[in-house]
């Protein structure tokens, strides 16, 4: 029952932790430019969204390709994988309904009451990421492979304790600027997803608000960001294993009371021999000196020397 409370508690946490950046990201679209699609300024519109979501490496994943990643190499139990993503998921897909609530008006008027998927008053963009015309579906798909395996490289760089990983507290500014780095350099041409959590639920969500199937037959894209993603970060961790990870030297095991290791070398004498007062047990005593010392001259008292005088 402890278990049951503590998986619903961590689903509904992820939940309020990605919703929040995400309303945040989808709101600096919506005020950016609906139409503009994959561009440099709607790239860095999704920043500071994208960066909230890699700042919590172990404990409160916010995308589920670094998540799958960490289960797949065993970094955490696979019992966890559902609960993160059921999180992330409805985390994702109640911060869409909530910008879309924001900014109904404004979505209306800028498409004239038509809510579109492709052309030159496209809204959809807005939630999810769409393929801009230059691109095809193959290279998309590499591209999003490409973009998550460096995400999921310089993440394990950044926490992994042998590698001399960022200071204690500034992990998350140093995975928010990788993850702003590589959507203002690399996110144009694919408007870099690196993460099924935040493209695929708010996909649904304006499936299901007016903008209809199109949403998931427009090129074909819908499943690319579902599954480049995972595949890009579990090739990213196996890269940095195999080749820096690996080559990482193995601290010695140091024994938390070091004496114990000597304990155990050290000989316990039979229970039949008495024990010697002032000698060690790891040095042997000889016979002879047994027998000197067990016969000693006493000194007489003083009254039995007055008595024999007398």
């Amino acid at each position: 029952m402890g278990s049951k409370r503590t998986c619903l508690t961590s689903a509904h946490g992820l939940r309020l932790l990605l919703q929040v950046p995400l309303q945040f990201q989808d709101g600096l679209i919506a005020c950016d430019s609906p139409g503009t699609g994959n561009t440099a300024e709607g790239n860095g519109a999704r920043g500071p969204g994208r960066a909230h979501q890699h700042v919590c490496h172990d404990g409160a994943h916010m995308n589920a390709a670094v998540t799958f990643t960490n289960c797949a190499l065993g970094c955490m139990p696979w019992k966890k994988f559902p609960v993160y993503v059921l999180g992330q998921f409805l985390g994702s897909f109640l911060a869409a309904a909530t910008i879309y609530g924001l900014f109904y008006t404004a979505i209306l008027d800028y498409s004239g009451g038509q809510l579109t998927v492709t052309g030159p008053t496209a809204t959809a963009n807005i939630f999810a990421t769409y393929l801009p015309d230059h691109m095809t579906l193959w290279r998309g798909f590499l591209d999003e492979v490409l973009l998550t395996g460096l995400l999921q490289l310089c993440l394990f760089a950044i926490t992994d304790p042998r590698n001399n990983p960022a200071q204690q507290g500034t992990q998350a500014v140093v995975i928010g600027l990788l993850v702003v780095t590589i959507g203002v350099s690399l996110g144009m041409n694919s408007g870099y997803a690196i993460n099924p959590s935040r493209d695929l639920p708010p996909r649904f969500f304006t499936f299901i608000a007016g903008w209809g199937v199109q949403v998931f037959r427009a090129q074909d894209w819908w499943w690319v960001p579902v599954v480049a993603p995972p595949l890009g970060a579990y090739l990213g961790g196996i890269i940095y294993l195999v080749f820096i990870g690996s080559t990482i030297p193995q601290e010695p095991q140091i024994l938390e009371n070091p004496m114990e290791y000597e304990d155990r070398k050290i000989h316990a004498l039979p229970t039949t021999t008495p024990p010697q007062m002032g000698t060690s047990s790891l040095t042997p005593v000889s016979e002879s000196r047994v027998k000197r010392a067990s016969v000693r001259p006493v000194i007489p008292l003083s009254d039995s020397i007055h008595t024999e005088q007398f």
